[in-house]
């Protein structure tokens, strides 16, 4: 089953405890092969992305799975951050959310060109698996483009 590819590295950007746990079994049963980096705030998210502080050795993102809702640093602009970064402007980012679509709206999020998608965060484990595993596709069509 080697395809060549290695784990990717996922960057997590999560405040709620209970959705990084959720979202670090559904990858885990999942069987989706990744190395997942979860931070809490928007700063540390900044700082990862950046090697700062204690993320100097931090590794490249593939992908970021990123909340809107953040401490610190608002969600939006660690993601105008993302896009923005020489390094990291062709990194996918997911953004997650428990918004409703009307709130999604008027964030202008799904107008925006820089998020390559927004979910809303499902409440059951069973649908975040499938979630995963369709996002694992995609990661894996982003990387076979090169």
């Amino acid at each position: 089953m080697d395809s060549g590819l290695s784990e990717a590295e996922i960057l997590l950007v999560e405040d709620n405890p209970g959705d990084v746990r959720l979202i670090e079994e559904a990858f885990s049963e999942g069987n989706v092969a990744t190395k997942l980096n979860a931070v809490t705030d928007g700063q540390a998210a900044l700082n990862f992305i950046h090697r700062r502080e204690e993320y100097e050795d931090a590794p490249r993102p593939d992908i970021v799975l990123l909340d809107l809702n953040l401490p610190r640093v608002d969600g939006e602009d660690v993601l105008h951050e993302i896009k923005h970064h020489p390094k990291l402007d062709h990194v996918p980012v997911i953004i997650l959310t428990g918004l409703d679509e009307d709130l999604i709206e008027s964030h202008d999020l799904d107008h925006d060109a820089d998020e390559d998608a927004v979910l809303k965060k499902p409440v059951d484990p069973g649908e975040f698996v499938e979630v995963i595993r369709s996002f694992d596709q995609f990661r894996l069509a982003v990387m076979r483009e090169d």
